[in-house]
């Protein structure tokens, strides 16, 4: 499963994942003016990785699935269900 990273140039350590390169306009209302403009970090496949440093890579590969995104937050900002 390749996906696409964009880190936040308004929230510090805040990374999006994505499953489309530049597919920015179905992303929740209001997450956009939550993270200001995304810079484009880099193209991962997750096939061909072990683990991720900061993220579950299988929470991430179900959510890029279901919700078609997802939002690393920096370790501290991490919500539990």
């Amino acid at each position: 499963m390749i996906c696409y990273i964009y880190r936040s140039a308004k929230k510090l350590d805040t990374y999006l994942y994505l499953p489309h390169k530049d597919k920015l306009d179905d992303l929740p209302e209001g997450l956009d003016k939550l993270l200001g403009r995304l810079d484009f970090v880099m193209q991962l496949d997750l096939d061909n990785i072990k683990r991720l440093e900061n993220a579950d890579i299988e929470d991430v590969k179900k959510c890029l699935r279901e919700d078609e995104f997802y939002l690393q937050l920096p370790r501290e900002q991490h919500i539990q269900a």
